[in-house]
């Protein structure tokens, strides 16, 4: 494919801190955007079509599988989600980087439909650290913390699969990696 730009996958289990170190590259580097995302869930709060999600009915989105309009998707809870191939194919061609952040699942979907995709797995220093994490947020019950961490620990099998591992022991040391990774990759 003709692209200027570059699709960054990031990937990594739930504590390792991805999603904060997106939004810190996304805040210093004006050629990164963050791909949105369709789903069939409904919107929350101040939430708007395009600019949060792409809100799709189920039957617009199975009609877009059938398409095979979608770098990724996935059942989530008996909602979808999923990454619009004609949307982060467009922003390539303007030149932007485009990062998905997104799950093991979609990544390996991903790294079969558009192999050239730049692929990060951020992992955390330890299992224990991450474990520490995980129960830091005080959001859930031990019980889902637990499950939470077993699904993290067999999400982290996959890191190998990646082109590239960050270890995210220090945060703007992990960020300054992923920037290298992304200003560096062909």
């Amino acid at each position: 494919m003709d692209t200027k730009g570059k699709l960054i996958v990031i990937s990594g289990p739930s504590g390792c801190g991805k999603g904060t170190i997106v939004d810190k590259l996304l805040q210093q580097d004006g050629s990164l955007q963050l791909s949105i995302s369709a789903t069939t869930r409904m919107p929350r709060g101040t939430e708007e079509n395009g600019v949060n999600y792409f809100f799709k009915s189920e039957e617009e989105f199975e009609q877009m599988i059938r398409d095979q309009a979608f770098l990724e998707y996935a059942d989530v809870f008996g909602k979808y989600y999923g990454t619009p191939k004609e949307y982060v194919l467009g922003k390539l061609k303007q030149g932007k980087n485009v990062i998905l952040e997104i799950d093991v699942q979609g990544a390996m979907q991903v790294i079969k439909n558009y192999p050239e995709a730049v692929t990060i797995f951020i992992l955390p220093p330890s299992e224990e650290v991450l474990l520490g994490r995980l129960k830091g947020r005080g959001t859930e019950t031990e019980e889902q913390i637990m499950k939470r961490f077993g699904k993290a620990k067999a999400e982290m099998e996959y890191a190998q699969q990646y082109g590239y591992r960050v270890v995210n022991d220090d945060l703007d040391t992990a960020v300054a990696e992923v920037k290298n990774i992304i200003d560096h990759a062909s």
